[in-house]
């Protein structure tokens, strides 16, 4: 007689079998999978503890386990991640959404409808450059219904991404992608209120470092921001100021212990006058926003 594994009981050796690959959050991966398998929410899983699972579930269950086990995302695997409390498609193309990066998007949506004068920032347009999911324009989007955004990555495959979902979301009549590299596919464009970037900003010898689920498996050149993590926080600081309107604005997320870098750089540079550090909830500098004169 083959062995019945109920919701409980699968949820409990999964747990344990993550344990020995030292996954860390055993017990939430288990259930965010399981819940993507049985495509329901988490809170059914505490619900139908007794409930068997047929050898289909089993089976695809199992594919999911082998995957984790291999440290790929969780994200990678269900295909989906939440984000400014909407869910994403994600690929191997793209950068896994962090929470993090909600901090950038809600910094820059408080200061378009500043500028805008409303909530909704109509008639603004800024561009967000190595969109990726598009997590970033698209979230703004969303939530700002009157403002228009740009937006370039260099991967074809992380346009497809963004593409659908900005479908998704139904804001694909306010965007415009383009393919390209950083700030070169804007050229022709005009000026926005705003450009805003989360750019690759990892040193280059602490990828080696960093975790197998982010090094093996997530987009390197969404990684890799160069010798000491700076190489596109130079080109911004210096380029970016020529695509913003007069009173616009450069948002940007930063790497930790990168503030005073960019801070200095922007000194440097004539164009650029108020300059915003904004930290996060642990007290860390996440992103400055540098304002055009």
């Amino acid at each position: 007689m083959a062995e019945i594994w109920t919701i409980g009981k699968i949820l409990k050796w999964t747990e344990e079998y993550f344990q020995k690959y030292n996954i860390e959050n055993p017990r939430l991966d288990a259930e965010v999978l399981l819940g993507y398998v049985l495509n329901k929410e988490r809170i059914f899983l505490y619900v139908h503890f007794d409930q068997p699972l047929d050898s289909e579930e089993l089976a695809k269950f199992k594919e999911c386990i082998k995957k984790r086990a291999m440290k790929m995302p969780v994200a990678y695997i269900t295909g989906v991640r939440e984000f400014m409390g909407l869910d994403f498609k994600v690929t191997e193309a793209t950068l896994i959404p962090r929470p993090d990066t909600e901090i950038l998007v809600e910094t820059a949506m408080e200061r378009l409808g500043k500028i805008a004068g409303n909530e909704a920032g109509t008639g603004k347009c800024f561009a967000d450059l190595g969109t990726g999911s598009g997590a970033i324009c698209l979230s703004i989007l969303n939530y700002m219904k009157e403002i228009e955004a740009v937006t370039v990555d260099i991967s074809p495959k992380a346009i497809a991404v963004a593409k659908e979902n900005a479908e998704k979301f139904a804001v694909s009549d306010r965007i415009e992608f383009l393919e390209g590299d950083f700030l070169k596919p804007l050229e022709n464009k005009g000026k926005f209120t705003a450009i805003l970037s989360n750019p690759p900003y990892i040193p280059k010898q602490d990828i080696l470092g960093l975790e197998s689920d982010v090094k093996d498996f997530e987009p390197m050149g969404a990684l890799d921001g160069g010798i000491d993590g700076l190489d596109f926080y130079r080109q911004l600081l210096v380029k970016s100021a020529n695509y913003i309107e007069d009173g616009g604005f450069l948002a940007i997320e930063i790497g930790i212990n990168q503030s005073q870098a960019i801070l200095e750089m922007a000194k440097r540079n004539l164009m650029w006058g108020k300059v915003e550090v904004i930290k996060d909830l642990a007290g860390i500098d996440r992103c400055v926003v540098l304002w055009k004169k």
